[in-house]
């Protein structure tokens, strides 16, 4: 398995959310066990030497991906959910969608303060969720070291507004 063949894995779907979209479906890895395995081995051999003491994972796609890295690591990992999904304390971040807007939040008692994270999701475009997420993580006083995605959009200037924490993709794709 290499890019390539991860590009062939996942899905395009076009005018979804809405006509002149062309969504990227990274669903489409999970039934292909060789694209599963390539992303997990992938992030491991980014991450393995460097200073994460702890992972960060995106509801819901980008647990899937940080799951089975943590694991693989041996890092503690913390979920951010969608808003009111968790019991107990939280801290909460809004940001903006596209068509208004949404609420992140995360156990305060499972992030580890003074520790490096690093935040996975599926698909980094705007940095918004990311941005909210690391908020939460500063909140809880910890610190993101860098960002991850599967797919990325650079064009939508997102290594600009995640700076200066480092964010890596595994494929990237550019409009038109």
């Amino acid at each position: 398995m290499n890019a390539e063949l991860l590009d062939k894995a996942i899905r395009r779907v076009p005018d979804f959310p809405k006509p002149g979209i062309l969504f990227y479906d990274i669903t489409s890895i999970f039934v292909q066990p060789d694209a599963f395995k390539y992303c997990i081995d992938q992030m491991v051999e980014l991450y393995k030497d460097k200073k994460i003491d702890a992972v960060a994972a995106v509801e819901s796609r980008g647990f899937l991906f940080a799951a089975p890295f943590a694991e693989r690591l041996g890092l503690p990992l913390l979920l951010i959910r969608k808003k009111g999904k968790l019991p107990g304390e939280v801290y909460s971040c809004s940001y903006a969608l596209e068509y208004g807007t949404a609420e992140i939040e995360a156990h305060k008692s499972d992030i580890q303060s003074g520790k490096n994270y690093l935040v996975v999701d599926d698909l980094i475009a705007t940095g918004g969720t990311l941005t909210a997420s690391r908020n939460i993580l500063e909140q809880g006083g910890a610190k993101v070291s860098d960002f991850f995605g599967v797919i990325g959009l650079p064009d939508l200037n997102y290594e600009k507004i995640l700076a200066p924490a480092r964010t890596t993709t595994l494929i990237n794709y550019r409009g038109k």
